[in-house]
């Protein structure tokens, strides 16, 4: 399928493919990894214990990010690959009935019908495959899954993520990482969710809101945990 040729504007729908993997690798690395270092501080006996259950914390998370963004994003270009290869397959079998297929999608969004069969013809004779994928199977250059890239993407930012957490339990003394490494996080959650929705173009006080809450929630339940645990060892 040949790539569309873009103007010059700009929209976040052309961000789509990687800011989804970059918002989920961050939030995912800040929650998971300050969630389960505010429960095992409450349980643990030493800064190192702390420490390394954040690093682990770190890795193991940064791994699995990109194992599952790129299982997950393969499966989706498996299926537009498959999807590509039956509309070849119909365009060479039967040119005409893809002709028709196409001039009546154009007809559903209201030109009329003289209109919508010339614009079916001029987008056939320049690149059939391109204009079926993108008016009739709804794939298009912005939206195409990339496994690599949303891989690497949401390890890098869930390592990123991950490691403001782990910063704080190396400065701060055994009885502060938990206040210190809950305030810092929800802050740069807020953070996170306002910079995800600017590039995106939506609005960011709700973003902001939406990540804080759900980080605050997962902290103050692996707390809440580490607490009992801790008393009973």
């Amino acid at each position: 399928m040949a790539r569309l040729k873009l103007h010059d504007e700009r929209h976040a729908i052309s961000r789509v493919g990687w800011l989804r993997a970059a918002v989920l690798g961050a939030n995912d690395g800040i929650i998971s990894t300050a969630s389960l270092i505010v429960g095992v501080s409450a349980a643990a006996r030493s800064q190192s214990e702390v420490l390394v259950a954040g690093l682990a914390s770190l890795v193991a998370g940064a791994m699995s990010m990109a194992a599952g963004e790129y299982v997950s994003v393969s499966s989706q270009a498996d299926s537009e690959a498959a999807d590509l290869a039956r509309e070849r397959r119909e365009l060479s079998a039967l040119p005409e009935q893809e002709l028709g297929e196409l001039a009546a999608i154009y007809m559903s969004r209201g030109l009329d019908a003289a209109l919508a069969k010339q614009v079916a013809e001029q987008l056939t004779a320049r690149d059939a495959l391109s204009a079926h994928a993108r008016d009739e199977l709804g794939i298009s250059e912005h939206t195409a899954a990339r496994p690599i890239q949303a891989a690497f993407t949401s390890a890098a930012t869930f390592a990123a993520g991950a490691a403001l957490p782990v910063l704080g339990v190396i400065l701060m003394p055994l009885h502060l990482i938990a206040p210190v490494v809950c305030a810092f996080s929800l802050v740069l959650l807020a953070g996170l969710g306002a910079v995800g929705a600017r590039v995106g173009g939506a609005g960011i006080w709700r973003a902001s809101f939406r990540v804080t809450f759900w980080g605050a929630l997962a902290m103050a339940l692996t707390a809440g945990i580490g607490r009992i645990f801790g008393a009973n060892l």
